[in-house]
């Protein structure tokens, strides 16, 4: 059974691995922003091509990119190019489908004792959630259990950190180095001051690589840096309820008052589910059967 249920987690574990559906603010926040400063060229007179200059993109990318790899470690690095991709998918946790998962596995463990967990822990395809129970079934310290998943917690929280320093360095550094492709198109400028007409176009071309540089520090490296922080901490937030829910599975306490102090962590996050009142129901009636189990145990 625990090898079936394995099989049947494959799939969704996958599908979080691909970072969920799209995620159209970013997508649609960084289309908007492009076809707004397009737009204003266009309205001033201005035409798209006065500011597709490769060598400038070369120069700023090139350069911010070479500065990144400099400043950051490798593994850093890595990790951050992976999240970046993260970036555009919608990968925010559904806490009110978290909630209502916990309470069922509160529930059996009420009706059956912890010792019934191990399986469906076994089969657990979230790594924190499967870790909790497993230090739950157990029999691990209450302390302890808390303190091992509060470390594993803050290092990655660590590692979010690290990793959106990584934009928010890029974003510092793009537009220096477009501030210096622009002098370097300048000193091209200056050798041909004889021939003013050229001289009007060099000098409008040079400024291309600040107009890069700025515009990819302000619409792409810093937001990205932003997006993932936001990530990070929505993450946090969902291993803080596994956490609560597993202190209150080894407390033994009823699975309907450990929904409703769970609760808190989904006011004002809109459930994911096409079914988001199916879900509550689920954990209130889950809640209300670990409620009644004792009654039920005694008769």
């Amino acid at each position: 059974m625990a090898d079936q249920g394995k099989q049947e987690q494959k799939p969704e574990a996958a599908k979080a691995k691909a970072g969920g559906s799209p995620d159209f603010l970013s997508v649609g926040g960084l289309v908007l922003a492009v076809a707004a400063i397009l737009g204003g060229l266009m309205m001033e007179g201005g035409k798209v091509k006065d500011i597709l200059q490769f060598t400038a993109a070369l120069i700023v990318l090139g350069g911010t990119s070479g500065a990144v790899m400099v400043s950051t470690p490798g593994p850093v690095l890595k990790g951050a190019l992976r999240r970046f991709a993260g970036v555009f998918h919608d990968s925010a946790p559904d806490m009110r489908a978290a909630i209502a998962e916990v309470i069922q596995y509160a529930t059996k463990a009420r009706k059956s004792g912890l010792v019934s967990l191990e399986q469906e822990a076994e089969a657990i395809a979230d790594p924190f959630l499967q870790k909790a129970l497993m230090l739950a079934v157990d029999g691990t310290d209450l302390q302890e259990l808390r303190g091992m998943l509060e470390l594993e917690m803050e290092i990655e929280e660590r590692h979010a950190e690290a990793e959106a320093k990584v934009f928010e360095s890029a974003g510092g550094f793009a537009p220096t180095i477009g501030i210096i492709g622009a002098v370097l198109g300048l000193i091209q400028v200056m050798k041909n001051l004889a021939n003013i007409d050229e001289v009007g176009h060099g000098i409008a071309v040079a400024f291309v690589a600040t107009v890069y540089g700025v515009a990819s520090a302000n619409l792409l490296f810093l937001p990205a840096a932003a997006k993932i922080k936001a990530r990070a901490h929505a993450a946090t937030q969902r291993k803080e309820l596994i956490l609560e829910a597993a202190c209150g599975i080894v407390e033994g306490m009823n699975p309907k008052l450990l929904a409703v102090k769970l609760e808190a962590y989904a006011r004002g996050v809109p459930a994911k589910t096409s079914k988001p009142k199916e879900a509550a129901k689920d954990a209130t009636k889950a809640g209300k059967e670990g409620a009644e189990a004792p009654a039920e145990a005694g008769a």
